[in-house]
C-alpha cells in the first residue's frame, strides 16, 4: 500500500504488522510498532470511543481528519481510515486494517492560503476607496463594505448575491442611467480597456471610477473596479477657486476677478464697439477709522461701502474690492457721460451717514475713472490710469471724481531707471559735493557755506538735482543720500578747520530723513568721526517737517540743540509754518526762497513778502539770509530792508572744494583764512 497502514488484531487489539510508509511516517520501525496496544494509535477521543466500540461491533468503521504524534513529537495533520477485515479461513476472526494519508503540507497550504485570502480581505476592507471586483461576464466576484457604503447598496442585496439586483440600484442611483449603463458595457466588452471616469449621482456626490483589467497567468479573467467620493475634494477645490476670486470680508470679486472680466469686457468692446469704464475708488482717511474706532468697526464700514456701491451700479456690472479701503467699479458699455453718472452715484451713496450702534459718522471716497480704450489696452494700464487719476483726486483735496489724463512729461518707467541709476552711482561714488558761499550783507565777508549735491553720470553727463531730488524722496532713498550728504559735508568742515579755516557748512535735511527715529544719532555719529565742532554745522529743515507732527518735530528739534548744532527753516515762506510752532523751536536763521528774490524789487508783493519776513525774522531774533540773489539790484534791497545775509550768482555759484578755497580765501579774503568770522546764534564762527 502506498498508504501508510496498520493491521491490529481484531481479538487482542495488538498491532499485528507496519508497512514502510507507517514507519516513515511516525518515524518509528515496524519493530517498535509490533506488539503494541491499539491505545498507541489513540490520539484522539474519537479514537478512543471507536474502539471502545469496535469490540462489541466488528461492523464499525472510521473515517476522518485527526492528529498523530511524530516519533519527534511533531503533530501531523492525516486523514485516517478503519476498517474490519474477515478471516476467510477462521470465521469470526479477522483483523482491522488502519490506513493513514498524510495532509499535513495540504494543512499548512490551506492554512496559508486562508490566511492570505484574509489578509487581502482585511486590505481591502481597509482602503478608503470602493472596490467591486467581477469576472469576464461581469457577475460579480468579491467586493468590500466601503463599495456597499459609497453606492447605499442595502445588506439583502449583498446578502443574495443578486448580480442584477445590485446593478440596476447602481443604475438607478446615477443621475444619467443611459450614458451610465453604454459606458460600462464598453468597458466590459474591452477586456484590456483601463478607463477613468466621473459618476455624479442623485443625491448630489460625485465619484469617480477607476477600472482596471485584472490577470492570472498572463490572461484576463475579470476586471476590478474602484470607486472614490470626490465630492469633497470637488467642493474644497470650488472653495479655493472662490477665495482666489473673492475678497473673504466683503465678499466680492477680488483684483484677479476683476482682471479677468476687464480682459472679457475688452473682447467685448472690441467686437461691439462698445466702450467701458473702470472706477477706482479709495476712501478718505479710512486709516482714522481702524486707529480710533477698532478694526471691527473697520471691516464693518467696509462691507456696508460694499453694500452701498453694488446698490449704485446694474446688474451687468461689477463692483471689486482690491485690497484695504480700495474699490473698483467696472461699467459696461459707458462712455464719459456714463462714468460720471456712476461716478456722481457713488458720491451720493457715500455721501449718507454711517450708524452703527451709537456711532454715526461719515466716509468720504476719492474716485478716479479710466476709460477704455483711451486710457489702457490691458486690464493692467486700465487699472493703473484709474489709480492714477484717484491719487489725483486725494492730491487736490479728496471727496471728488476726476478722469485720468495722461502726463505727458512723466514718464514712470524713466523714472525707475533713475531711480536705480541714483543707488548704482551711490555705490559708484558718482556723487560729488559743491559748495556755495554765504555772504554778510553788511560786511561782504564770506560767513558760511551750503553743501549741494552734484551727479554727473557718464552716459547721461550731468543730471540736475531738480531732476533727481523728488524721485529720490518718492522712493524713499533720499534718506541714503542724505546721509552720505551730511558725513561728507562735516568731514570736508573739518577738513578745512585742520587747515586753520574754520568755515560753517549748512546741509539740507529733507522730511523722510528728519522723520527717521535714529536721525539725531546720526548726525552726531558724523559730528565724532570727523571731530567737527557742532557749531560748525548747520541743518537746513523744510517747512513740511512742521506740518506732520509739530510735537514729535520739537523734541528731535531739542535733541539736535542739545547737540550744539544749528538749525535754519528752508524755503521760508513757500510753506504753511505755524508761527507758535515757530516760536518754540530752536531755530537760529530763516532763509527766503529764491520764488521772492527773482522778481525783487520790482515786484510789490514779492517785495512786501520779504520785507514781512525780514521784520518777522528780526521779531524772533532769527537771522534771515536770502537765496537765489543774482543782481546788485537785489542784493541793496535786501541790505535797505535788514537782510542779514545772502547767497547767489551774485557772489558765486556752489563750487567745488578746491575751487570754493581758490575763490572765498585765495582770492576773496587775502588777508587772513577764515577772517571776518560773524557770530551766529550766540557761537563764535
Amino acid at each position: 500500500m502506498l498508504e501508510a497502514a496498520w493491521l491490529v488484531d481484531g481479538s487482542s487489539r495488538r498491532i499485528l504488522a507496519v508497512n514502510a510508509g507507517a514507519a516513515a511516517l511516525l518515524g518509528l520501525s515496524a519493530e517498535q510498532w509490533q506488539g503494541q496496544g491499539v491505545e498507541a494509535l489513540a490520539s484522539s477521543p474519537e479514537d478512543v470511543m471507536f474502539w471502545m466500540e469496535a469490540a462489541q461491533d466488528r461492523q464499525a468503521h472510521l473515517l476522518s481528519d485527526t492528529v498523530m504524534r511524530h516519533a519527534d513529537g511533531r503533530m501531523l495533520w492525516v486523514t485516517r481510515r478503519i476498517s474490519f477485515v474477515a478471516d476467510a479461513a477462521m470465521p469470526g476472526n479477522g483483523c482491522w486494517l488502519v490506513s493513514v494519508r498524510d495532509q499535513t503540507l495540504q494543512r499548512q497550504a490551506e492554512e496559508e492560503r486562508e490566511a492570505l485570502v484574509a489578509e487581502l480581505q482585511a486590505t481591502l476592507e481597509s482602503t478608503a476607496d470602493g472596490i467591486l471586483v467581477v469576472d469576464l461576464a461581469g457577475r460579480m466576484r468579491s467586493f468590500n463594505r466601503r463599495f456597499a457604503s459609497l453606492w447605499g447598496i442595502p445588506q439583502d442585496l449583498l446578502r443574495e448575491r443578486n448580480d442584477e439586483a445590485v446593478q440596476t440600484w447602481m443604475r438607478r442611483s446615477v443621475v444619467d442611467g443611459a450614458a451610465y449603463v453604454a459606458r460600462l458595457s464598453a468597458i466590459q466588452d474591452a477586456a484590456l480597456l483601463q478607463s477613468s471616469d466621473v459618476i455624479s449621482l442623485l443625491d448630489g456626490r460625485v465619484l469617480e471610477r477607476v477600472s482596471l483589467p485584472q490577470f492570472s497567468r498572463g490572461r484576463p479573467i475579470g476586471r476590478v473596479y474602484s470607486f472614490r467620493d470626490l465630492s469633497e475634494k470637488l467642493a474644497a477645490s470650488q472653495r479655493i477657486e472662490e477665495l482666489a476670486h473673492s475678497d473673504m470680508l466683503t465678499g466680492l470679486p477680488n483684483r484677479r476677478a476683476l482682471a479677468e472680466r476687464i480682459d472679457y469686457a475688452q473682447a467685448m468692446a472690441k467686437r461691439e464697439s462698445a466702450p467701458f469704464a473702470l472706477l477706482n475708488v479709495d476712501l478718505d482717511r479710512f486709516k482714522q477709522i481702524n486707529d480710533t474706532l477698532g478694526h471691527s468697526y473697520g471691516d464693518r464700514v467696509l462691507r456696508e461701502v460694499a453694500e452701498r456701491l453694488k446698490a449704485c451700479l446694474r446688474e451687468v456690472d461689477m463692483v471689486a474690492r482690491l485690497g484695504a479701503d480700495e474699490f473698483a467699479l467696472l461699467i459696461h458699455q459707458a462712455d464719459a457721460r456714463g462714468a460720471e453718472n456712476a461716478a456722481r452715484r457713488v458720491q451720493e451713496a457715500m455721501a449718507r451717514p454711517f450708524c452703527f450702534d451709537t456711532l454715526s459718522f461719515t466716509v468720504t471716497c476719492s474716485t478716479g475713472i479710466a476709460l477704455f480704450p483711451g486710457d489702457g489696452a490691458t486690464a493692467d494700464e486700465l487699472m493703473s490710469s484709474a489709480e492714477q487719476a484717484m491719487h489725483w483726486v486725494k492730491e487736490s483735496g479728496r471727496s471728488a471724481f476726476h478722469f485720468h489724463q495722461p502726463r505727458k512729461d512723466v514718464d514712470l518707467l524713466s523714472r525707475m531707471r533713475l531711480d536705480h541709476a541714483m543707488r548704482q552711482a551711490l555705490q559708484e561714488g558718482q556723487f560729488r559735493l559743491h559748495y556755495q558761499p554765504q555772504i554778510n550783507l553788511a560786511s561782504g565777508q564770506v560767513i558760511g557755506a551750503e553743501a549741494l549735491i552734484r551727479w554727473r553720470d557718464p552716459l547721461r553727463g550731468e543730471i540736475s538735482p531738480a531732476e533727481f531730488i523728488p524721485v529720490a524722496e518718492e522712493s524713499g532713498f533720499i534718506v541714503a543720500i542724505g546721509e552720505w550728504v551730511l558725513h561728507q559735508a562735516v568731514e570736508q568742515a573739518a577738513r578745512w578747520l585742520r587747515q586753520g579755516w574754520r568755515m560753517p557748512v549748512a546741509v539740507n535735511v529733507s522730511a523722510l530723513q528728519f522723520q527717521q527715529s535714529q536721525f539725531a544719532d546720526t548726525v552726531a555719529h558724523a559730528l565724532r568721526a570727523s571731530g567737527l565742532p557742532p557749531g560748525l554745522l548747520e541743518l537746513e529743515l523744510t517747512e513740511s517737517i512742521l506740518l506732520r507732527d509739530a510735537e514729535e518735530a520739537l523734541r528731535r528739534l531739542q535733541s539736535l540743540a542739545a547737540l550744539g548744532v544749528c538749525m535754519s527753516i528752508d524755503d521760508f515762506g513757500t510753506g504753511y509754518s505755524s508761527l507758535g510752532y515757530l516760536k518754540r523751536f530752536p531755530i537760529q536763521r530763516l532763509k527766503i526762497d529764491r520764488s521772492f528774490v527773482k522778481a525783487l524789487p520790482s515786484d510789490a508783493s514779492d517785495a512786501g513778502i520779504v520785507n514781512a519776513i525780514i521784520q518777522m525774522g528780526q521779531a524772533l531774533r532769527l537771522h534771515v539770509i536770502a537765496e537765489g540773489v543774482e543782481t546788485e539790484a537785489q542784493r541793496d534791497f535786501l541790505l535797505r530792508a535788514g537782510c542779514d545775509e545772502f547767497q547767489g550768482y551774485l557772489y558765486a555759484p556752489a563750487l567745488g572744494p578746491q575751487e570754493f578755497e581758490e575763490r572765498v580765501w585765495r582770492r576773496g579774503n587775502p588777508s587772513s583764512p577764515g577772517g571776518g568770522m560773524r557770530l551766529m546764534g550766540g557761537l563764535l564762527i
